[in-house]
């Protein structure tokens, strides 16, 4: 199927769910009662517009930059188990919000936490940079990356290990899990603008991704700039990835899964796998969100527990599958 048709098709289905989200349990009736006047009108549009329509949208973005950032490091890195986690992004991010949740900095602000969670993210990617991330060999990247989650993840667990009363310990754990419920309009405007920002620096690496395919060198000798592709690989999924655990926390194995699930559409075209990849990506989120939504249990299951349900098995495939690391 040739790429553009293949994303309008994905574009088609990603709004299906959107759709089917809106209204999972009363079927049509709120959203026709979005054009009636009076108490009932206004009741579905705060339903509707205010409450159910910026979580979809928030579980979208999450998913679509999770999976935009997934395809981009698996052609970076040539690995199909490469994920937005690979760099130690998503654990600096991670440990940004905790920090913010930890010492109370949410009372300050609303903004505290989220921009705490990109700041840490940004700064890793900094780091990263600092460190040679634009000239070291792609597996001594990863091994820097895998270094930089334990480290994340070792301060995290102290922070929680740490904490003051049980009901500080019980906001870190829940946020962890992973969650876009009562996400409001001003969470999604605040995560945008770096959505946007590492979309475009993504796609400018796709062409530069699909001479990777040669390995370094052969990228090289086709003329294409391997540190500066990996600049923009690097910095646009810090950016995806950062905005997108501001807002949600910790969604796990999304980001491997669906560019391994699109990867056969597209011929096994790095460049072309970009956009469908976010496009399944952000599908599967808003579908897991529906599912946690209507699900018969006392207390709503958390999105991240739910992702990590659904990717776990698959990741689990996809690594039986490979022959070796990096095929």
């Amino acid at each position: 199927m040739m790429p553009i048709r293949f994303n309008l098709v994905m574009a088609g289905v990603a709004l299906l769910a959107v759709l089917a989200a809106l209204a999972p349990a009363s079927g049509w009736a709120d959203i026709a009662s979005l054009g009636q006047s009076g108490a009932e009108g206004e009741l579905a549009r705060i339903l509707v517009l205010e409450i159910r329509l910026p979580r979809i949208l928030a579980a979208f973005g999450v998913g679509a930059a999770l999976g935009l950032a997934g395809a981009a490091l698996q052609g970076l890195l040539r690995n199909p188990l490469a994920d937005p986690g690979v760099l130690g992004v998503s654990g600096a991010s991670a440990l940004g919000a905790v920090i913010a949740v930890y010492f109370n900095l949410a009372a300050l602000s609303v903004w505290a936490m989220p921009g705490l969670a990109i700041l840490m993210a940004l700064g890793t990617t900094v780091l990263l940079y600092v460190l040679g991330a634009s000239s070291v060999s792609t597996t001594r990247l990863i091994l820097v990356g895998v270094g930089l989650s334990s480290l994340a993840g070792a301060l995290m667990a102290l922070l929680m290990n740490l904490a003051p009363n049980p009901f500080s310990l019980s906001d870190l754990i829940n946020w962890l899990l992973g969650s876009v419920a009562n996400r409001s309009w001003a969470d999604i405007g605040f995560a945008a603008p770096f959505w946007v920002i590492g979309l475009v620096l993504v796609l400018m690496a796709g062409p530069g991704l699909r001479a990777l395919t040669l390995g370094e060198e052969g990228a090289s000798g086709l003329g294409a700039n391997v540190p500066r592709i990996r600049l923009l690989v690097i910095i646009g999924s810090a950016l995806l990835t950062g905005a997108s655990v501001a807002i949600a926390g910790i969604i796990g194995f999304v980001g491997i899964v669906a560019p391994h699930v699109v990867r056969p559409f597209v011929r096994h075209d790095p460049g072309d796998l970009l956009l469908p990849s976010a496009l399944l990506a952000g599908t599967v989120l808003v579908l897991a969100d529906m599912a946690v939504r209507v699900l018969p249990f006392a207390i709503e299951m958390k999105l991240g527990v739910t992702a990590a349900l659904i990717g776990a098995p698959a990741f689990i495939w996809i690594a039986a599958r490979a022959r070796r690391m990096g095929q």
